[in-house]
């Protein structure tokens, strides 16, 4: 039995370039090298594409994964034909049969790479170009959301050009519309980086500028009182969610060394809600993949009030794979196992591209 050929895209043009990194070294480490032909693709930080030797082991250190002294380097536009000799592409054996971008944030997960794929037809896991993009802009999404009559905390953003004309107008918006606290955050960004609780005026003028060091866009969101669960959603056409897991940092919030660095975060899987609010974040959850038309995964966060009500946060179309990510423990908890997800994953990929090669192209 031929191994599938799996092309993976790691790294990125992105503030979030090292959880990328994390994300492929436990991706490689649930692979079965018996069941895929792994070849590895290294975006620097500059935005170059290198590729790397085809792997035959477990990566043991994210320093290895950037393939800037020992990869040759290849035009994005040319990935079959500059990965495989061209002898195996001449007789239809050499190309991808499916590329997983393991990239977070902006030029990967918002679209541009999902894009890039589309053009080349190659097979890729995840998210396609619309969810990923709205789903990466958290304005827009919000936006969208409102519009389909998703319940969610309120919210304000601004540009950077309106920002520097007019400062204090967009403090006094904000604390006329939210109050305080409140959360600023980088409209096009993930893994909390970017992010600042405000407590008044002055955490919120030094939020606003850390969040357009990030990003030309912002979000300020109103502080929720109540706590804060995520679920997790695979499939296509049916998506399934997961239990629910709840977020309990010990921090003001979820920041990013909690995420990624020292786990100080406690994690209660499943949580401990009622039947009614399981269902009712599932319903949500469902119709929020659903209303921007997403596919292969998503993580969709909400905050669950005192009074039960299930107010949508966001969605993420590329959670982290690190080991305290809580998309793929969230599957663990409901009996899928790591390497069983990637596989999933991978063969709902496919799935959508079957699905896509019916359409008709010509009139």
């Amino acid at each position: 039995m031929m191994k599938m050929k799996l092309g993976l895209l790691y790294g990125g043009k992105s503030a979030e370039h090292q959880v990328s990194l994390q994300t492929a070294k436990a991706v490689i480490k649930a692979l079965d090298l018996t069941k895929y032909e792994v070849h590895p693709i290294y975006i620097t930080e500059d935005g170059e594409w290198v590729r790397g030797e085809q792997l035959h082991s477990p990566v043991d250190d994210v320093k290895t994964l950037r393939l800037n002294d020992n990869g040759k380097k290849v035009s994005p536009t040319s990935l079959n034909s500059e990965i495989f000799p061209a002898a195996e592409n001449e007789r239809g054996e050499g190309k991808f049969d499916v590329v997983f971008p393991l990239l977070h944030g902006p030029n990967g997960e918002d679209g541009t790479v999902q894009g890039l794929l589309e053009l080349l037809n190659i097979p890729y896991v995840g998210n396609g170009v619309l969810s990923s993009s709205a789903g990466m802009d958290k304005v827009m999404m919000k936006n969208i959301y409102e519009q389909a009559g998703i319940s969610q905390p309120a919210y304000v953003w601004y540009l950077r050009g309106e920002w520097e004309k007019n400062a204090e107008a967009a403090y006094e918006k904000v604390e006329e519309k939210l109050g305080y606290p409140c959360f600023v955050k980088p409209a096009n960004l993930g893994s909390s980086v970017g992010i600042s609780k405000a407590e008044d005026r002055e955490s919120l003028a030094e939020a606003f500028r850390v969040a357009f060091e990030y990003d030309r866009k912002i979000i300020i969101e109103e502080g929720i009182d109540g706590r804060e669960v995520e679920i997790a959603v695979l499939g296509n056409d049916e998506p399934e969610c997961s239990v629910v897991g709840e977020i309990v940092p010990e921090a003001g919030f979820y920041d990013y060394k909690a995420k990624y660095e020292d786990g100080s975060t406690g994690l209660i899987i499943p949580a401990e809600i009622t039947e009614d609010e399981f269902a009712r974040i599932k319903e949500v959850a469902v119709q929020s993949f659903k209303a921007i038309d997403c596919s292969g995964l998503v993580r969709a966060d909400f905050f669950l009030t005192k009074d039960g009500g299930v107010l949508m946060n966001e969605i993420n179309t590329m959670p982290g794979f690190t080991p305290f990510s809580m998309f793929p423990m969230l599957w663990q908890k409901s009996g899928l196992e790591y390497p069983q997800l990637i596989e999933k994953l991978v063969q709902l990929g496919v799935e959508r591209f079957e699905e896509k090669q019916k359409i008709k192209h010509t009139f």
